[in-house]
């Protein structure tokens, strides 16, 4: 078992300080706990990684004009698969299977494990935070999560798209082979994109909350922000169709006004706070009104020299010796 590093209530600090050692044991009982789910959230996508590379190949398959899916491929219920007029789905070499099995088994387990290891990581974080703190870094992650799979979510319906478009380029007769692998880091890669870039306005918020940038800076950036968000969208999304660039264009865009108008209300509610304060060379204002001390205690202590504790010498001009 692990040991807690936690202190119960009788023992812990009031300002809530704990030895190097006690940090570092935390962190290790943190760290294995993580470790943990990752690796029983990744047996149990083990068990099912050919339906999550079915999940995301189905799609690409369909809109490049393939009725089979990856699994049929794969099992040869298709046997002449030269009849058939999409692309082809293969894997190279001896050991490709395998490492691609434990890619994707692995990043499943990652993702399926985040709400434990992202609860572990704030569990460890929290207690140095105050509670301002605390409360805009909830904030924040209940944010962020929710836009993070909206941004994968459009990087999902775009890709049949793309794919479409760039299979289109294809020199008529050719046969299109689509390493399995290599279209699953593209995938890969398109979610992380997407699921960042709709993170953008959360950035823009959490930069006016700590005093780096202004709502009003924000706004007057407007026409730079539209157009570049306009660019990514088509760079994302080479399709031929305007609508795909806008269904990836238009949220951001709708999320970037609306991280202006958080940053505009929260500098008001700031400058509110700010005209109730005192000037740098006004004095703060001071309550000098008298207060009762309380019923006054007499306390007797004995004198502290041993001269003093002698009785008093009667004094002859001021001194209590005749010299």
């Amino acid at each position: 078992m692990l040991k807690s590093a936690r202190k119960t209530e009788k023992d812990k600090d009031p300002e809530g300080r704990m030895p190097l050692a006690e940090h570092l044991r935390e962190l290790r009982n943190r760290l294995v706990r993580s470790l943990l789910a990752i690796v029983v959230t990744t047996v149990i996508a083990a068990m099912f990684y050919k339906d999550i590379i079915q999940f995301f190949t189905d799609p690409i398959l369909q809109a490049v004009g393939c009725e089979y899916s990856f699994a049929e491929l794969a099992d040869e219920v298709v046997k002449d698969t030269s009849q058939t007029s999409c692309a082809r789905i293969v894997q190279n070499g001896l050991l490709s299977p395998f490492t691609l099995a434990l890619t994707v088994s692995l990043s499943s387990g990652v993702v399926l494990a985040a709400p434990v290891w992202l609860y572990q990581l704030w569990a460890f974080i929290a207690p140095g935070l105050h509670r301002s703190e605390k409360k805009y870094g909830l904030g924040f992650v209940a944010a962020g999560f929710p836009l993070f799979l909206a941004g994968s979510y459009f990087a999902y319906w775009s890709l049949p798209k793309m794919a479409s478009v760039m299979l289109e380029f294809s020199i008529i007769g050719s046969d299109n082979q689509l390493p399995l692998d290599d279209l699953l880091n593209l995938i890969m890669r398109m979610i992380v994109v997407f699921g960042l870039s709709f993170e953008l306005p959360l950035l823009l918020v959490m930069l006016n909350f700590g005093g780096v940038l202004s709502g009003k800076k924000m706004a007057g950036w407007w026409r730079g922000m539209i157009l570049g968000i306009t660019l990514f969208a088509a760079i994302a999304t080479p399709s031929t169709d305007p609508i795909s660039m806008l269904a990836l264009a238009g949220p951001i865009w709708v999320l970037y006004f609306c991280a202006c108008g958080i940053a505009l209300t929260n500098d008001k509610r700031r400058a509110r706070v700010e005209a109730l304060k005192p000037d740098d060379d006004e004095a703060s204002e001071l309550d000098l009104t008298p207060e009762d001390v309380g019923e006054i205690e007499t306390v007797s202590a004995s004198r502290a020299l041993p001269a003093q504790a002698e009785p008093e010498r009667e004094r002859i001009n001021g001194y209590d010796d005749a010299t």
